[in-house]
């Protein structure tokens, strides 16, 4: 219900239970670093069976009413308060009575308009399509054993695994043998099956090694209409709603609050018995409409960005930015990432157009998470759609990460160095056997530190090392936005045929995985999933979108040197050294003739390794390449599309071939 000049009129139908007296002076600000900051915590509503408190901070607000519903949509408000204002321009109001399954919002009168209905900036359950927040017993939520989840063991983030996954995408497909198809409760199910008995779901997981699910956004977004979700519509979610509150579309049923917020527990729950962390994708950066926002009916202009001219800033390129930097959007997003730590044992959180946000704010979360649990991953996007209403130098960009201890940033310098440039798919890059993008592609196997053989002025995109530590840097060939490797592949190199792509597909992988950064794969890839060439997949259908299981079976071999390549990297201590010395230290590139051959040697037991020396060669050239290696006798692990930590023979130096369009490595 959109409140208007015709409340009054609205009125008439409810019961209005308090006298409504003569709002209060207008408080105006000369600007915005002016306004009041609320101590303590911005929780909304504080219920017990005999009362519920009720907070909002509007510090310009004339007037303040809290609405009373029965239902999380339609009909009236059955009782309408007005709310008194306090300290810190916070307005409060407690109702004395039992409100338990009850649902509630807030219209705020700001120059004699009364904003609109809005659950809050803070709501912690909503009703469905998340229009009102909701009263539930939170003990109700907590599946059985939940006291005593904990999560898995992480000595050092250069341990971590990342698959970046999409409820829908995971399990939504026929094919899947899953029966929660497209919920969180998906992820609980085990001894789920494709056609030939091969493990989907959450064993699939287990089977494939990895160490952190990093879900597309889950919290609520407001693009599916969750009274109408036989529709099937899709979408990734970067359009928020309500932060703090999981979305409905993907519980099995988003009219009763508190199912959500249950099934979500089980989800992680169910993870972390797996050994598995689950990583969050937080869209703070901008929310999905402005003027209807939450942010906006509350404090109208605070928590946006504005441009010289008063006009919205748009560096998220979604219409709005926000400003992370305004003391109570900062409270607000630290407060956010701590509630789903404890309330959720979240394990991690990706910061979508981190570059949006600014270094103090990044630097104050990590801080705060820190104080719960250092092993607790911060990482995000190192740049913004546009450009951003604030100074560069203070943006939590890329080239800015040297600032920001404990936080990650994905490379698009790897990225691109092997695939070519993003917004060229029919370019390519090594992979492509084109030649030139060597040094990007070692830019990224030092982990984006600074290394005596690596020269960043032949790097694509950094003129200088922007990591200190190698575990600030994000390893990854693909992700959900842009072509999948796959398809990635078939528009760069569209005459390649099918045994090539099997090739290439494997070779940068390898690079990923024996590269000093994070490594991070897109869920599907390792049975050769595509989109069928779509890159901006936002809003394509499950048609393009899922994962179809069938192909578990007819690339049982992709599958299977993922997960041997998984294996190598946790088995040997000196793909991950975690140290930016170490890596320097360690970490020699080798001399090689011509282009597309790129080859470094890990020496002198690195990291601890009980591997001696190991060699690693990457060709992209189509012919088999000669390289010189330090005199010695070489087991072989990886070879030609193959891999055995066991062994696949030995080899002698001092020269060694490697076989066309892939990865050699071998130790003594």
């Amino acid at each position: 219900m959109k409140m208007g000049s015709n409340y009054l009129a609205i009125l008439g139908v409810t019961t209005v239970t308090t006298v409504m007296s003569c709002s209060p002076a207008k408080k105006e600000y000369a600007s915005f670093e002016l306004y009041p900051v609320r101590t303590g915590s911005l929780t909304e509503m504080e219920y017990t069976p005999l009362a519920t408190k009720f907070y909002l901070w509007s510090p310009t607000a004339e007037e303040v009413r809290l609405m009373l519903y029965d239902a999380g949509e339609g009909g009236h408000a059955y009782e309408t308060v007005k709310m008194e204002p306090t300290e810190d321009g916070t307005w409060t109001t407690s109702v004395d009575k039992n409100l338990l399954g009850k649902f509630y919002a807030f219209n705020v009168k700001i120059n004699d308009k009364w904003q609109g209905d809005t659950p809050g900036i803070n709501a912690h359950a909503v009703g469905v399509n998340g229009k009102r927040a909701a009263i539930i017993d939170w003990k109700t939520t907590n599946p059985e054993g939940w006291e005593s989840d904990r999560r898995p063991s992480l000595k050092s983030p250069a341990d971590m695994i990342i698959y970046e996954m999409h409820h829908r995408d995971f399990s939504v497909d026929s094919t899947s043998g899953i029966k929660n198809k497209g919920k969180y409760l998906a992820l609980t199910e085990h001894g789920t099956m494709n056609s030939d008995k091969l493990l989907t779901g959450i064993d699939h997981l287990i089977e494939l090694g990895v160490t952190h699910v990093h879900l597309l956004p889950s919290s609520d977004y407001a693009s599916i209409d969750e009274t109408k979700l036989e529709e099937n519509h899709y979408n990734w979610g970067y359009d928020p709603a309500n932060y703090n509150v999981p979305d409905g579309s993907y519980s099995t049923d988003p009219y009763q609050p508190a199912t959500r917020v249950k099934e979500f527990k089980q989800m992680v729950q169910a993870l972390h018995r797996a050994g598995i962390r689950v990583i969050m994708d937080m869209v703070y950066n901008h929310t999905f409409n402005t003027v209807e926002s939450n942010f906006e009916r509350t404090v109208p202009g605070y928590f946006y960005r504005q441009k010289e001219d008063g006009t919205l800033a748009n560096g998220s390129g979604c219409g709005n930015e926000t400003a992370s930097e305004r003391p109570m959007m900062r409270k607000f997003m630290i407060e956010s990432v701590l509630y789903w730590i404890k309330e959720y044992h979240i394990d991690g959180f990706r910061f979508d157009l981190m570059g949006v946000h600014d270094i103090e704010t990044m630097n104050e979360i990590r801080k705060a998470v820190n104080k719960v649990d250092p092993t607790i991953c911060i990482y995000g996007e190192g740049w913004a759609a546009d450009t951003p209403q604030y100074p560069a130098d203070s943006l939590a960009m890329k080239g800015n990460v040297s600032h920001m201890p404990g936080i990650a940033v994905f490379s698009d310098e790897l990225r691109d160095g092997l695939c070519g440039p993003v917004w060229k798919k029919e370019k390519g890059a090594f992979l492509a056997g084109v030649p030139g993008a060597e040094m990007s592609v070692k830019f990224g196997i030092v982990g984006a530190i600074e290394h005596p053989q690596v020269r960043c002025d032949s790097v694509n995109y950094s003129q200088k090392p922007w990591a200190e530590q190698p575990t600030q840097m994000i390893s990854y060939v693909s992700c959900h936005d842009g072509l999948c490797l796959i398809d990635r592949l078939k528009a760069s190199m569209p005459g390649a045929t099918p045994e090539q792509l099997v090739r290439l597909d494997k070779l940068a992988q390898t690079v990923v995985f024996t590269s000093q950064g994070i490594p991070f794969i897109y869920a599907g890839e390792e049975v050769m999933r595509d989109k069928q060439g779509v890159d901006n997949s936002y809003k394509s259908p499950d048609a393009v979108n899922a994962i179809d299981w069938r192909r578990k079976t007819t690339n049982g071999d992709i599958f299977m040197y993922y997960k041997r390549l998984i294996d190598l990297r946790k088995s040997h201590p000196a793909f991950r050294m975690g140290d930016a010395e170490k890596v320097r230290k360690h970490l020699e590139f080798l001399p090689v003739e011509g282009q597309n051959l790129i080859a470094f040697r890990l020496k002198d037991h690195a990291n601890g390794d009980s591997w001696e020396d190991i060699i690693v060669a990457f060709n992209s050239r189509m012919t088999p390449a000669r390289l010189e290696v330090p005199v010695g006798k070489y087991t072989v692990v990886c070879k030609d599309g193959v891999i055995d930590v066991r062994g696949l023979g030995t080899q002698t130096g001092p020269e060694v071939i490697i076989p066309g369009q892939s990865a050699l490595i071998m130790y003594k």
